[in-house]
């Protein structure tokens, strides 16, 4: 099961912070370039037509389902340099899978350690060393839509904790970000005027990576399947995006 967004040209009104822009270069062009780096003319090519190819113009590593690594979220974790994605253990993006449903969670509201204890129990799961917990809010039916990014409730420092002590490295949702929405985090740090609201469960000290942008969770079973979610290899990055798969035995 592809568990990974479509990556496509954003729509003009997208802000550049947001957008994903993608050049495409068709045969013809292809053609044309071959003549001139090479000198082979088009009508020595099949159908006179040359290689197709793309480029991206504007996309960030934050652009489309991807994955964190530590340096997203401070340069240093439990006292040490964090590490960026290309560092981190091939053997944290393969490994059984297992989807917590949260999508009774309204917008802003908190995924905390009783909501994922009781979940836990209602499919019968323990955690196991290096499980992959998928969290689905059922957000990933607005993910090419321009509101995305301000709906879903967060998962708070507390549950992540919770997670990363039972030996899980790598946690996703199906929402814009771990946390919940952005603007609702905003608006609570600065009314209560405290630190270690904004962004809390990024910010939680601890080595860990979030995969974030999923989609298709409901497609999947609670347990039995294994998830493959490989970061491309950026060097010194602290997010790349990655394909993700969830592989559901016959």
């Amino acid at each position: 099961m592809d568990l990974s967004a479509p990556i496509r040209q954003s729509p003009n009104e997208l802000p550049d912070v947001l957008r994903t822009d993608i050049e495409f270069m068709d045969h013809a062009e292809g053609a044309a370039q071959i003549e001139a780096l090479l000198g082979v003319p088009a009508h020595l090519l099949r159908d006179r037509e040359g290689w197709a190819t793309e480029a991206f113009t504007r996309f960030g590593t934050h652009n489309s389902t991807h994955v964190d690594a530590p340096w997203h979220y401070n340069s240093r974790i439990a006292g040490e340099p964090a590490e960026t994605i290309d560092a981190l253990p091939l053997e944290w993006f393969f490994g059984p899978g297992v989807v917590l449903d949260m999508t009774f969670k309204e917008e802003g509201e908190t995924i905390d350690v009783p909501d994922v204890e009781r979940e836990l129990a209602r499919i019968g799961h323990t955690l196991g060393e290096r499980d992959i917990v998928l969290v689905r809010t059922g957000r990933d039916r607005f993910v090419e839509e321009a509101g995305y990014l301000a709906l879903g409730p967060g998962v708070t420092v507390a549950a992540t904790l919770w997670l990363y002590e039972r030996g899980v490295r790598v946690m996703g949702i199906d929402a814009w970000g771990w946390d919940g929405p952005l603007h609702l985090q905003a608006q609570e740090a600065l009314e209560r005027n405290e630190p270690g609201i904004f962004w809390a469960a990024h910010q939680a000290d601890i080595p860990y990576s979030q995969i974030e942008r999923l989609v298709n969770l409901g497609e999947l079973p609670p347990t039995g399947f294994q998830v493959a979610c490989f970061p491309l290899k950026i060097m010194g990055a602290g997010a790349a995006p990655a394909r993700v798969v969830g592989i559901v035995p016959d």
